[in-house]
């Protein structure tokens, strides 16, 4: 049996960069090969509390993953996630499924994984979540990815999913939020972009790439949220963490 519990939880960074020069055309945000060479450091000063999340899913994962059940992160990216599960996997006979439709992420994630000399019971899949099979699963990570799903696809992913769990599993839901009071979205939204000038990105910076995720990250609120899920069959869903407008969910079936 294959032991992940001294590997590192976070890959090595490279600063980005990407938007630190004005550019005169803003490309719609792509998770492509530039953006996978920076996207530790990118999202570690972009979401407030992301480290924490992270961290967490390691305890949620060894209270909820169940004997011979799968586990999937979709949406994976790096594999921080994915890290994360395994390091706080106890039960036996499981099998860790990471999915992106990034090949940079996917290839990235790979080679992060032979590195820690990892065995099979990890399968990182190149493909696309909204067609991928969820099946006798335990524990369900999507960490700030369903927020890049079209708005029409939503439901029919987060049904697929809990179809696909056994009773008593949980999906771990985290994602931007917006909030219906005007006042408090403008001043969450200004605290964020404080937060990232805090961690060094220019106004410059702040502004392009808020213009590169214009209508690519569709944001709602937490109550939409939390509506889709019960109507997707969960039956216990609420808030586990929040901070400015950033926050996860369970959603336990």
């Amino acid at each position: 049996m294959c032991d992940l519990r001294a590997c590192a939880t976070f890959p090595p960074m490279n600063k980005d960069q990407i938007y630190s020069d004005s550019l005169a055309n803003i490309a719609a945000f792509n998770f492509d090969a530039q953006v996978a060479d920076v996207f530790a450091d990118m999202i570690e000063r972009s979401v407030p509390g992301y480290r924490a999340i992270i961290t967490m899913i390691e305890t949620l994962t060894e209270h909820y993953a169940q004997p011979g059940s799968n586990l999937y992160d979709l949406g994976c990216s790096l594999g921080a996630a994915t890290f994360s599960m395994v390091r706080g996997l106890d039960a036996e006979n499981c099998q860790i499924i990471a999915v992106d439709n990034s090949a940079a992420m996917v290839a990235r994630c790979r080679k992060a994984l032979e590195r820690t000399h990892t065995c099979a019971g990890v399968r990182v899949v190149d493909g696309d979540i909204l067609t991928t099979e969820i099946a006798n699963a335990s524990v369900v990570v999507l960490n700030f990815t369903l927020q890049f799903i079209p708005l029409d696809e939503r439901f029919r992913l987060l049904k697929k999913i809990q179809q696909g769990m056994r009773p008593g599993g949980v999906l771990i839901l985290s994602e931007k939020v917006v909030f219906d009071d005007v006042h408090l979205d403008n001043l969450l939204s200004g605290i964020h972009h404080d937060f990232k000038r805090a961690h060094g990105y220019s106004d410059l910076e702040v502004s392009q790439k808020r213009s590169a995720l214009e209508n690519v990250l569709i944001p709602e609120t937490i109550a939409a949220h939390r509506e889709r899920l019960a109507q997707a069959g969960f039956t216990s869903v609420d808030v586990w963490f929040q901070c400015f407008n950033f926050m996860s969910m369970l959603a336990v079936k």
